[in-house]
């Protein structure tokens, strides 16, 4: 059977782009005997065609214009490897108005616009996949989309931004979150400015699609509760060492009662539960469901090949399903309320750094129980004249045990305000 020829091209061409070009080169023998479809990139869309670049690009194919892209009936899908918003967005919208479906690693893009994103795509009835947006190599949009289309998930839990975890890891061997940050940044796994990783940013808006596509209902980004890792010290990670956890920047969506609750924020983790074993840069996605029980992704999830895997890879589903209408349309097909924050449950570790003084853990112990919370587990340390206290709470609502800690951070005992951070186990706490 003759081979189909496919034309594509690419908004950007950095190392992701350059690497989905390699990628398509070297591979597109492998990829026409799979698919029939010799998939050839015609066009990409730079600012400046005399840059050097890692894997030059065929004559011709480097352009300023963008009009060249969007009107060249040979060009038959589009992958938006060049990040932001503007002029991405613009230019994403219009390729998909014009009848071009498009793959996109642009995660802020897909979780800030996806809804008029999708509703292009769903009236010029071509498909948006965005599959290397979230966690690079790892398939876990397509596994949601596809192989879970029928099956309840009601939870997500997501390692998914390899820098953290890298220096979450680092930390664990000793030194400062600042130490571990400048070793990331030495090994490439950090920007200059790494505050979209460290704040929270990056995971925010991967979990936001995450949970879109898990649950059926949009979730934006302004929706997610966002917690960094800037106040990790050595003290909580020696502390959940001695509590048999690990810590870990951690994204985790629930679906409970018709509600949906999706937050990232630093949480203790079990060393048996399987996201404690995600060590350096990383990532994993725990699905949970009805059917499926569990199931875990792990992998690469960041780095120029392994986004560039990802892209290709939905080129391919792209040209393989044409004109079928599969996944043209938005994967959201219902709205669902938000839960109350102060309704999420789960088990939490608190530290609290308090005066020696006969009476504080009394204390601090009657002040939870009288908002229904009751510790599990507890460590003393002393160190002239204060002691620290490292408390794993069973679970409860949030807001009781935020209330509790308002109260107790009032105590003139207390010397600091208290740490407080989810607690992932396999079992009930």
């Amino acid at each position: 059977m003759a081979s189909v020829e496919v034309g594509v091209a690419l908004l950007g061409y950095g190392t992701v782009g350059a690497s989905v070009s390699r990628m398509l080169a070297e591979s597109g023998d492998e990829i026409e005997r799979a698919t029939g479809h010799r998939l050839r990139v015609v066009r990409a869309l730079v600012q400046d065609t005399g840059k050097e670049r890692s894997f030059p690009a065929a004559d011709g194919v480097l352009t300023t214009d963008f009009a060249a892209i969007r009107d060249d009936p040979a060009i038959d899908v589009v992958a938006e490897v060049m990040g932001g918003l503007e002029p991405a967005g613009g230019y994403v919208r219009a390729l998909l108005e014009a009848g071009k479906p498009v793959v996109s690693a642009n995660k802020q893009l897909i979780a800030r616009e996806g809804a008029e994103l999708f509703a292009a795509a769903s009236a010029a009835g071509v498909q948006l996949r965005f599959e290397a947006s979230v966690c690079a190599a790892i398939p876990v949009v397509k596994v949601l989309r596809e192989s879970l289309i029928a099956t309840n998930v009601h939870r997500v839990l997501g390692i998914v931004n390899g820098t953290t975890n890298f220096i979450l890891s680092r930390m664990e061997r000793g030194g400062s979150y600042a130490d571990a940050l400048a070793e990331a940044q030495s090994f490439g796994y950090a920007e200059a400015d790494p505050s979209d990783d460290v704040n929270g940013a990056d995971a925010a808006a991967k979990m936001a699609i995450l949970a879109t596509v898990a649950f059926g209902s949009r979730v934006t980004l302004a929706e997610v509760e966002t917690r960094g890792i800037t106040e990790i010290e050595p003290a909580h990670v020696a502390a959940a060492a001695a509590l048999g956890m690990v810590v870990r920047l951690v994204g985790i969506a629930t679906l409970a009662d018709g509600a949906v609750d999706v937050r990232v924020q630093p949480a203790f983790v079990e060393r048996s539960h399987p996201l404690a074993a995600v060590d350096g840069a990383f990532n994993a996605v725990m699905l949970q469901g009805d059917a499926i029980r569990e199931i875990t992704l792990e992998g690469p999830g960041a780095g120029g090949t392994e986004t560039a895997s990802a892209v290709v890879a939905d080129l391919v589903s792209v040209v393989g399903t044409a004109g079928t209408g599969f996944l043209q349309n938005d994967a959201c097909w219902r709205e669902l309320e938000r839960l109350d924050p102060n309704a999420w449950r789960s088990g939490f570790y608190v530290h609290l750094d308090v005066a020696d003084e006969p009476g504080v853990l009394a204390h601090a112990a009657s002040r939870l129980a009288a908002h229904d919370v009751s510790v599990a587990q507890l460590v003393q340390r002393l160190d002239e004249g204060k002691a620290s206290l490292d408390l794993v709470l069973h679970e409860a609502p949030f807001g009781k045990v935020a209330a509790a800690l308002a109260e107790i951070a009032a105590f003139p005992e207390v010397l600091d305000r208290p740490f407080v951070a989810p607690v992932i186990s396999e079992r009930p706490l």
